[in-house]
């Protein structure tokens, strides 16, 4: 299979699909991987590198497109991209598709195989090639909080670790998941006063657990969230229905109950966000105010770090991207339970339950496509 890698082209995503180690599986396993020329440049992984893993680089986007079986990116093609789509291509890439009813239409009409990486789902409903990215924004969230804090930025002026005799700042994060825990992690590492609602209750156990009562933890019920993020100074948003819009938690009025200069980091953004005046920003342009309160809502946080982000995805969607090249997509899905549920559109069909009821089309079981998994 020719498998294509195109430079990212959304604002300021410096993260590319494949790294020379992927290449090289790749090519091992007798297939040819096909790179635009300056594709991992902003990631600092040079040609010379992939070269000597066996890539061939070509100058022009639509040339990979055009020669590729199989496209891997990072993060969903935009506008100027769609043209480039075509009929059985395999798409294999972050494609948050219930945020986006546009790219939805594009990838049924031109029969494309989308192939998300965020829904492909285990036996016990984790999310193994989500989990690397959450990882990271979770971890970098607190960073931005805290320089957001800073006066200008538009913060409170409120330092997240406080200092002896003043106070620190009250983080509250959102969802107890693998970018809630961590987010909440990295604060309390920071000293901050760290609070985590979630509503499943092992969830909270662990996190209590691992970090011994120095994070608090609270089950989540309307009157808490009012509380707690009417008191917040930054509030950190995870929550993920996989494959769905993320649930509006905070509403405009719980946004306007915040102290002026207080920060709001939605990390669910890709989703739709979890915060009613959540509205997706870029890394050039991260931040807007509502109510006085700063809003951080940068769709691909990872890409700020992208040498980091582009090691840790390439872990993990190597053994899916191998499996897909060397079955095909149709043997490949039929026989694996777990990738199958990262099929979002098949042949013309939007085969994810929560795509299609984010945009009221009809579902299509993709066992009753390509065979039970």
């Amino acid at each position: 299979m020719i498998v294509g890698v195109p430079k990212e082209v959304k604002d300021n995503e410096f993260r590319v699909a494949l790294t020379p180690d992927g290449t090289r599986e790749l090519t091992r396993a007798g297939h040819q991987v096909l790179i635009q020329e300056g594709a991992g440049e902003g990631s600092s992984l040079h040609a010379d590198r992939y070269k000597r893993a066996g890539a061939e680089f070509v100058s022009d986007a639509a040339e990979v497109w055009r020669q590729a079986d199989m496209i891997l990116k990072v993060k969903e093609p935009i506008a100027s991209e769609y043209a480039l789509m075509r009929e059985g291509l395999i798409l294999f890439t972050y494609l948050h598709l219930a945020a986006s009813r546009e790219l939805t239409q594009e990838l049924a009409e031109r029969r494309v195989l989308g192939v998300a990486y965020e829904t492909v789902q285990d036996a016990q409903g984790r999310l193994p090639l989500l989990a690397p990215m959450s990882e990271i924004a979770g971890r970098m969230a607190p960073h931005v909080g805290a320089r957001l804090q800073e006066k200008e930025y538009g913060g409170r002026g409120v330092l997240l670790g406080g200092v002896s005799g003043v106070r620190p700042a009250k983080v509250v994060v959102l969802g107890a998941g693998m970018a809630g825990a961590n987010a909440a992690w990295i604060a309390a590492g920071m000293e901050a006063e760290v609070v985590v609602v979630d509503k499943n209750l092992d969830k909270l156990r662990y996190i209590d657990q691992i970090h011994k009562g120095r994070i608090t933890t609270l089950m989540s019920d309307q009157l808490t969230l009012e509380q707690r993020v009417r008191e917040a100074d930054v509030l950190i948003g995870t929550v993920l229905v996989p494959g769905a819009k993320a649930p509006k938690l905070v509403s405009e009025e719980m946004v306007a109950s915040m102290r002026p200069g207080s920060v709001i980091i939605d990390i669910s953004i890709d989703q739709g966000g979890c915060v009613e005046t959540s509205r997706m920003t870029t890394h050039s342009q991260p931040t807007f105010q509502v109510h006085d309160v700063v809003h951080y809502c940068v769709g691909n946080m990872p890409g700020a770090v992208p040498n980091t982000s582009t090691y840790a995805l390439t872990n993990v969607t190597m053994p899916y991207a191998l499996e897909i090249a060397s079955r095909g997509l149709e043997e490949a899905i039929r026989t694996d339970a777990v990738l199958a549920a990262g099929v979002n559109v098949y042949d013309g069909r939007v085969t994810n339950r929560g795509v299609a009821e984010a945009h009221a089309v009809e579902f299509t079981e993709i066992g009753a496509l390509v065979g039970a998994a």
